[in-house]
């Protein structure tokens, strides 16, 4: 698999840097993960979500563009742990249709957003963990950020609601979609090798250098 770009989307907490580590390691590929702990206005957001929407979004949607971009300049296989797509297709978006959004503020977002992504190389494939709601509840309870346990659930229903969407309506990248409230491969490797079976049939049937 080499010179391939696989990005792994999903909802909060949906498995997306678990899944990102595994397929490093099989794959022997260069994982890049979200920037969580680095976005200096993520903990003021949760508490007060229409006084940092904005900026909290525009410092994602900024890294993003750094990291696709500079994967863009090497050579060799990498894992993405997020897009740039989910960032304003379904975060910002939801933020805007919430009203926490200014229209002037989505204005500009968009702007900014539409240009780079028609600059930016596609990821040859976008894996979508497709997770219910209370599962994912159940996951942001384990994972224990204390600044998501009280995401309220209309907030993550949105969510899912505009990652199926995206899901079914993008068209710069292939989509494979794995339902993960009964496929826990984490539990279960012969899961696990049926994800991966998925993924390389998904890339055209590219032959797969796994680590054993």
């Amino acid at each position: 698999m080499d010179n391939l770009f696989i990005a792994i989307a999903g909802n909060i907490s949906a498995g997306k840097s678990t899944l990102t580590k595994i397929l490093a390691e099989k794959f022997q590929a260069k994982p890049i993960f979200e920037p969580v702990s680095e976005n200096p206005y993520l903990a003021d957001f949760y508490k007060d979500m229409k006084r940092w929407a904005f900026h909290s979004q525009m410092f994602f949607l900024g890294q993003r563009l750094k990291d696709q971009f500079l994967l863009s300049k090497e050579n060799g296989t990498f894992i993405q742990d997020r897009t740039i797509y989910e960032d304003a297709e379904i975060f910002a978006k939801n933020l805007f249709e919430r009203g926490f959004i200014e229209k002037r503020d989505w204005d500009v977002y968009q702007g900014f957003y539409q240009t780079i992504s028609d600059l930016l190389p596609s990821p040859d494939l976008i894996i979508y963990l497709k997770n219910s709601v209370p599962t994912i509840k159940k996951r942001i309870k384990m994972r224990g950020r204390e600044f998501e346990q009280k995401i309220d659930e209309k907030y993550l229903l949105d969510l899912n609601r505009l990652y199926d969407d995206w899901a079914i309506n993008f068209k710069k990248s292939p989509i494979l979609i794995i339902p993960l409230d009964d496929l826990n491969y984490l539990e279960d490797p012969k899961k696990l090798n049926y994800v991966i079976d998925l993924i390389s049939q998904k890339l055209g049937g590219r032959p797969v250098s796994l680590k054993l």
